[in-house]
C-alpha cells in the first residue's frame, strides 16, 4: 500500500510503498475511501520541516533545551546520534479521514467489519490506502452522508469544540476571526446554534462564502469592527473565536476589543498570544483555548487505551463532538460540498501540497484525496533493500521487531558495524518501518512481529517493543527456533516469568536480555580491580534518574511496568555482575510513606544481599538535577576502592594509591554487549549472561515492588 510522508530532517515529501498496519488490540484496521488535507495544519508541519537545522531550533527553543540536557548526561556523540535519528523519522501526514472496516480488533464493540467509519488523530488517520484507529477515534458514518463530507470530522470536531467553549447561547452575538476551513464550519455551526454571526477574513472571498453559509456580516476588518459594533449596540459582541492561524497578535488584540465585558475569547487557531491588558483587564475578558477535537486529546488512557469518559461528567468527548459533527451533516445543518476546491486522486497526492504550498496558483479551500479499490493480495510486507547475497549465508540474519528510538538510535547503528545480515524490521508504524528498512540497508519492511517470527530466513530475533510485549513475543521466538535478544525488562510479572522459564527450558537458542552496563570496559575493569569474587563487596550505586511524565506508557503497571520493573532491572544485574554472585534478600523502601503515589516509586532506596554476603545499595531518584551525571558507583572491599562515575571515569584506589581511567565518551558497553550475543549465536555459544543470573535479576526487581508494598524484606525462591 501507498502512503504520504514527509522527511522531517529534509523537509521531502514522499508517496511511498509501506507494510499494512496490524490490526491491533482496541482499535480498527479501516480502508481508506477519502481523506481531507487540512491545509492550515498541513503547511505549518510541512514548512516547519523544511527548515533548516537552524530554523528548527530557533523554532522551537524548548526542544534545544532538552538537547543541550542530555549532551551534559551523555555526551554529545549520543546525543547527536539520537537527534539525528528523532530527525530522520519519517512523519506520515494526514489526520480526518473516512473509509471502510475492514479488521476489528479486540476489545472494540459494536464495529463490524464492512461498516463506513470517519476517522481522526494524527499518525492515525493519514493520508494512506489503509490505516489502524484506536477505537475512541473512530465513528460510524451515518446513512445520507457521504464519504467526502465524513473526510472532514476531524475539522469538524475541532470547530465544535471550539464553539462549546465560547458557551455561545441561542441569540448572542459570536465574532469569528479567519475564515479558512475551521473558521466556516464554526460559522455554520453557530447559525445551527441560533447565533448571530459577525465574521472576517483578509480574503474578500472567504467572506463571501461566510456569507453564503449565513454569516449575518463577513468583511474586511474596518467594516467587520463596526458591523460588531453595531449588531451590539455598542455594548460589544458575546465571545469571540480565534480561528485564524499568523503568528501575529493581532487577532486577540481584535478580540480584546470587540468584546463585551465579561465576555469571553476562543483561541482555535494557532496565534500569538501576548494579551493585551488593557482591554482584558478593564472588561474583565475571559480567555480559554479549545484543545483540539475535544476532552481526551492528548490523553493516551483515552486515545491509545480506549478508555473513556464517563457520560454523566463528560458528555462531550472528541468521540461524541465526531459523531454529532456527522449527525448535523445528516439533519443537513451543515453544508459541506460548497467547501471542496478540489477532488484529487491519490495517485497524485503531492498536487495538493504544490497548492497549499503556493506552487500552483490557484484558490483552494478543502482538498480531498480520493482512493482506489484495493488490489486483491496485497502484500503485508514490503521488500526495501537489496536481498542478501550466498556470501552472507553464514551469518545471524536478524529480525528487528520494534524501531523506537532506542532501537534505531542505539541497536541499529552497532548492528550495521557487527557481522550481520539485516533481514526484516518491524514496527506498528508502517512509514516508520520502511523508512528504517531503507536507511539501514534491511532487506524487509513489516509491521508486524508474527511476519518476522515466520520468515524462514531470520534466526536471530532482537525485540525492542514495549515492555508489555516482550514476554509472549520471547515466548514465541524461542518456540519458532529464534535467538532472542530482549531490551530489559524481560517481562512483567511472575507469571510471564513462568511461562519464559518453561519456553527456555525446550529451547536451544541463545537468550540474552539487554543489560549491556556489565559489558562496559569500565565495569569489567572494575570487577578486575576488586578481586573479581574474591572478597564480598560493598556496593552503592546512586541514579539520578530524572523525571518521566505520569502519563508515559514507561510508567503506566500494565504497560510498561513502572520505573523499577523497567529500569532498576539494570542495576540490579550490575551489581550481580560486580558481585559474581545472585541476589539473595532484597529490602526497598520510598521517598514518600504513601507508596501508591507513582511519585514514590520513582524515589526508592534498595538494599541487596547477596549468596556470597557482598552487600548492593541502589538509591533511585526523579528528584535529582536533571543536567547533572546520571550514574555513580562506589565500591568497596579487601582493602581497594573503585568508584565509576557515569561510565566515562573509573577511579581505583589501594595503598593510597589512586589510578584514574577515562573515555573519551560515555560508553556503557552497548556495543560489545551485542557483540558478544551474536558470537555466541554465531560459534554456538551459551548466552553471555547465564539464564539463572537474568532469572534472579527479573525476580529481584519484582520483590522490590512486593517489599515496597509490604514494609519487609523479601527472599528469592532458590533454583
Amino acid at each position: 500500500m501507498r502512503q504520504i510522508i514527509q522527511d522531517y530532517k529534509t523537509g521531502d515529501l514522499q508517496s511511498v510503498e509501506v507494510p499494512w498496519p496490524e490490526c491491533r488490540e482496541g482499535g480498527v484496521l479501516v480502508q481508506t475511501d477519502r481523506t481531507l488535507v487540512s491545509a492550515g495544519t498541513e503547511r505549518m508541519i510541512v514548512q516547519f520541516a523544511k527548515k533548516s537545522l537552524l530554523g528548527k531550533a530557533m523554532a522551537r527553543p524548548d526542544l534545544v533545551r532538552q538537547v543541550m540536557t542530555k549532551v551534559k548526561k551523555e555526551g554529545l556523540l549520543s546525543t547527536f546520534s539520537k537527534v539525528q535519528s528523532k530527525l530522520e523519522t519519517p512523519l506520515p501526514l494526514g489526520y480526518s479521514a473516512a473509509g471502510t472496516i475492514l479488521e476489528v480488533g479486540p476489545g472494540v464493540k459494536g464495529l463490524l467489519p464492512g461498516d463506513r467509519v470517519a476517522c481522526a488523530g494524527m499518525g492515525y488517520a493519514s493520508h494512506s490506502d489503509v490505516i489502524w484507529v484506536p477505537k475512541n477515534l473512530t465513528v460510524p458514518i451515518p446513512d445520507g452522508v457521504e464519504m467526502e463530507e465524513a473526510s472532514f470530522v476531524t475539522l469538524g470536531a475541532i470547530a465544535m469544540q471550539g464553539v462549546r467553549q465560547s458557551e455561545a447561547r441561542l441569540g448572542e452575538i459570536v465574532a469569528v476571526v479567519g475564515l479558512g476551513l475551521l473558521g466556516q464550519l464554526t460559522v455554520q455551526l453557530l447559525k445551527a446554534s441560533g447565533c448571530r454571526v459577525i465574521a472576517t477574513d483578509l480574503d474578500p472571498e472567504k467572506n463571501a462564502l461566510a456569507r453564503q453559509f449565513g454569516a449575518d456580516f463577513a468583511g474586511a476588518e474596518c467594516d467587520f469592527t463596526s458591523a460588531c459594533e453595531t449588531s451590539s449596540g455598542g455594548r460589544g459582541v458575546d465571545s469571540v473565536i480565534i480561528t485564524a492561524a499568523t503568528k501575529s497578535n493581532a487577532p486577540v488584540e481584535l478580540a480584546g476589543a470587540i468584546t463585551r465585558k465579561k465576555g469571553r475569547v476562543v483561541a482555535v487557531g494557532a496565534v500569538g498570544m501576548d494579551l493585551p491588558r488593557k482591554d482584558y483587564y478593564e472588561k474583565e475578558l475571559e480567555f480559554r483555548l479549545s484543545t483540539s477535537y475535544g476532552p481526551g486529546r492528548y490523553d493516551p488512557e483515552y486515545e491509545e487505551r480506549g478508555h473513556d469518559y464517563p457520560y454523566g461528567y463528560v458528555r462531550w468527548t472528541e468521540q461524541r463532538n465526531m459523531a454529532a459533527f456527522l449527525d448535523l451533516i445528516k439533519a443537513k445543518s451543515l453544508n459541506i460540498k460548497p467547501l471542496i476546491t478540489h477532488r484529487i486522486p491519490f495517485a497524485d497526492a503531492l498536487r495538493a501540497y504544490d497548492l497549499i504550498e503556493g506552487k500552483i496558483l490557484e484558490p483552494y479551500m478543502g482538498i480531498v484525496l480520493e482512493y482506489p479499490p484495493l488490489e486483491a493480495g496485497c502484500p503485508r510486507g514490503v521488500t526495501v533493500g537489496k536481498v542478501a547475497s550466498e556470501a552472507t549465508g553464514n551469518l545471524p540474519a536478524v529480525g528487528l521487531i520494534g524501531a523506537g528510538n532506542f532501537a534505531t538510535g542505539v541497536l541499529f547503528p552497532h548492528l550495521r558495524k557487527l557481522k550481520t545480515r539485516l533481514r526484516a524490521v518491524a514496527t506498528a508504524t508502517p512509514a516508520k518501518a520502511q523508512a528504517v528498512a531503507a536507511k539501514m540497508g534491511v532487506e524487509v519492511a513489516a509491521s508486524t512481529a508474527d511476519e518476522i517470527l515466520a520468515d524462514p530466513e531470520v534466526n536471530t530475533v532482537f525485540i525492542a517493543t514495549r515492555h508489555n510485549a516482550h514476554a509472549d513475543q520471547v515466548i514465541k521466538a524461542l518456540a519458532a527456533g529464534k535467538h532472542v535478544f530482549v531490551e530489559k525488562p524481560l517481562c512483567l510479572n511472575e507469571d510471564e516469568l513462568a511461562r519464559i522459564i518453561e519456553a527456555n527450558s525446550r529451547s536451544r537458542s541463545v537468550l540474552m536480555v539487554g543489560f549491556n552496563r556489565r559489558f562496559s570496559p569500565h565495569a569489567r575493569e572494575l570487577k578486575r580491580f576488586m578481586g573479581g569474587g574474591k572478597h564480598p563487596l560493598v556496593m552503592t550505586y546512586r541514579i539520578n534518574a530524572g523525571l518521566i511524565p505520569q502519563d508515559s506508557w514507561i510508567q503506566h503497571p500494565g504497560e510498561g511496568g513502572g520505573r523499577i520493573i523497567g529500569e532498576v532491572c539494570h542495576f540490579v544485574d550490575l551489581l550481580t555482575f560486580l558481585a559474581g554472585s545472585l541476589p539473595e534478600r532484597v529490602f526497598a523502601q520510598t521517598l514518600k510513606l504513601d507508596h501508591a503515589d507513582p511519585i514514590a516509586r520513582d524515589n526508592v532506596a534498595v538494599t541487596i544481599k547477596f549468596r556470597d554476603g557482598s552487600l548492593g545499595t541502589i538509591l533511585y531518584s526523579s528528584s535529582g538535577d536533571p543536567g547533572y551525571p546520571k550514574e555513580r558507583i562506589e565500591v568497596l572491599a579487601g582493602g581497594r576502592l573503585g568508584v565509576l562515575n557515569d561510565f566515562r571515569e573509573l577511579e581505583m584506589s589501594v595503598g593510597g594509591k589512586v589510578t584514574k581511567i577515562k573515555s573519551r565518551g560515555q560508553d556503557k558497553g552497548f556495543f560489545e554487549e551485542l557483540s558478544a550475543f551474536l558470537e555466541a549465536v554465531h560459534d554456538g555459544k551459551p548466552s553471555p549472561i547465564a539464564f539463572e543470573e537474568i532469572v534472579a535479576t527479573t525476580q529481584a526487581t519484582f520483590l522490590i515492588e512486593e517489599s515496597i508494598n509490604s514494609g519487609i524484606p523479601l527472599t528469592l525462591s532458590a533454583g
